[in-house]
């Protein structure tokens, strides 16, 4: 059914709908992420393969979604963001089902990386798509619900995969995303809102250029614990992968990425404090069941139970967040308090002598967990809001990418850490203890970060406003201006702004107001 592009939401009985099929999609890719890990063990045995070889279950996801994201992405701005994830939607239950009738360890391997191409066409126009579901005014209320369920699936994944294979085999695990997908597909084709197309071709070698940075440097950055000359290769790989990757933005008339989004101030810092916090999530939830068995002795039951506080906390507090950033409380605030509660919340988390209260640990697991909700959705919001609609599949995979980039950081130095200190006599325990107090050094850098955005909040509001409205930036109104001094001159110089609007037929007088009660 053709539906005429969404301009500012949908109406409400089609945006419950839509949305239900956003986070049903979301779900199933996240959970998906989580619940091999469980099974891995099960899968080496039955498969009759090695249990080093079974990691490439996990592996081939992760590293299949990463570098997919910003292709399908740019995909999304040409082809619209719905046939993006109708298609990511479908790729990936056809790779479930492909999963759950595998035989061997290759097919299952290819399955995963079928699975990942769809977990990607899913994830990387996610968020995008969240602009046109909701009003502009209501969007950081789409995001905090899109991080609530985001966050209660990565917790319940282990719970979930435990479950299954206490009652049935391995294959139920992929197998129970088929039914779900099929009817997700049915309502996304139908309820999903058509989005403005942007009228150049897709660029190949952009794409192969993206895979071959992203590829390398997660690659890398998981390897580090190794210390190797491989490492120092793969990520000089990376380096210069990605670098030929920024010439090439550059010389395109129609870039793949909007490189342009970073010369906003609010927007680079909201992504390298998103990439603090979830450094500092992973460093905490790789190396805190060891701190708890090792340093705190309880055992790996108590443990699952000890860690579930956090996750329950930010689907408290993730929606919350988002109410008082549509409400116009600066997102620098709200993500700056944020993530000094996380790093306060580490610190005495790591603090903790052995045998301590229950009822202590989990109360400052919580703490923890109400800190990364609270900075979430406020930058997630702030992100997506600062990018014009038209560069918001980049606003996207920048999102998406910052995220696998912190988490794949934060494993990666606990695989460092426990490698520096595993040789002596308690090693794992003081490693564990360490890593916690890295996690809180991110989390006090990342409220640093998201701090420093206050200086930029009338710029950010502006430029909100400003997408609303259609605006075009200064710089295209008026040649050879930078996008800096056009974006200033949005806020400093009414005038101007006026005349902007004026050209192009906009409605100001029914906005002045507004603007001048910034």
């Amino acid at each position: 059914m053709n539906r005429p592009p969404a301009r500012d939401g949908l109406p409400q009985p089609q945006r419950r709908r839509a949305m239900l099929v956003v986070l049903t999609g979301l779900s199933m890719s996240v959970l998906d992420g989580t619940i091999a890990n469980i099974a891995l063990p099960t899968i080496a045995r039955e498969l009759c393969t090695d249990p080093a070889n079974a990691v490439w279950v996990v592996n081939a996801y992760q590293l299949a979604v990463t570098i997919s994201l910003l292709p399908f992405a740019s995909l999304g701005e040409l082809r619209g963001y719905r046939r993006v994830f109708v298609a990511g939607l479908a790729l990936f239950t056809l790779g479930s089902l492909a999963c759950a009738l595998s035989g061997s360890l290759t097919t299952l391997v290819i399955s995963r990386i079928l699975q990942g191409f769809g977990g990607a066409g899913i994830m990387s126009v996610n968020t995008a798509l969240l602009r046109f579901i909701y009003p502009a005014d209501q969007l950081g209320r789409g995001v905090g619900i899109n991080a609530l369920v985001g966050s209660i699936s990565a917790a319940i994944g282990p719970s979930v995969a435990a479950r299954i294979l206490s009652i049935a085999s391995w294959q139920w695990l992929f197998a129970i995303n088929v039914p779900l997908g099929v009817v997700a597909l049915v309502f996304a084709s139908r309820e999903l809102p058509r989005t403005p197309l942007a009228r150049h071709r897709f660029d190949w070698l952009s794409a192969a250029l993206s895979a071959s940075t992203f590829g390398a440097l997660i690659i890398g950055i998981d390897n580090l614990r190794r210390l190797t000359a491989a490492v120092a290769f793969e990520l000089a790989a990376a380096a210069v992968a990605g670098a030929l990757f920024v010439w090439r933005q550059r010389v395109l008339a129609y870039p793949m990425l909007a490189l342009g989004l970073f010369a906003r101030p609010v927007f680079a810092l909201s992504v390298v404090g998103s990439i603090c916090s979830f450094t500092a999530q992973n460093l905490t939830f790789v190396s805190l069941p060891f701190f708890l068995e090792e340093v705190l002795g309880r055992s790996a039951v108590e443990t699952g139970l000890l860690m579930t506080p956090w996750p329950m906390a930010v689907g408290f507090t993730a929606p919350i967040a988002g109410w008082l950033v549509d409400r116009r409380y600066p997102a620098g605030i709200l993500g700056g308090i944020g993530l000094a509660v996380l790093s306060l919340g580490l610190v005495l988390v790591a603090s903790q002598e052995a045998h301590a209260a229950v009822s202590r640990i989990a109360w400052w697991m919580a703490i923890c967990g109400v800190g990364f909700g609270f900075f979430q959705s406020p930058n997630n919001r702030t992100i997506l809001a600062s990018a014009p609609r038209e560069h918001a599949g980049s606003a996207s995979v920048i999102l998406a990418s910052a995220r696998l980039v912190g988490q794949t950081l934060g494993a990666a130095l606990v695989g460092l850490i426990f490698t520096l200190t595993g040789a002596r006599p308690g090693g794992i325990g003081h490693g564990a203890t360490l890593a916690l107090l890295v996690g809180a050094g991110f989390a006090a850098a990342g409220a640093v970060v998201s701090s420093l955005r206050l200086f930029g909040f009338r710029q950010a509001e502006s430029g909100y406003r400003a997408d609303q409205t259609r605006w075009r930036p200064a710089a295209k109104a008026f040649p050879g201006a930078s996008p800096l001094h056009g974006f200033a001159s949005r806020v400093s110089r009414p005038r101007l702004t006026l005349r902007v609007r004026l050209d192009h037929g906009a409605h100001p007088l029914t906005h002045l107001k507004r603007r001048w009660t910034i």
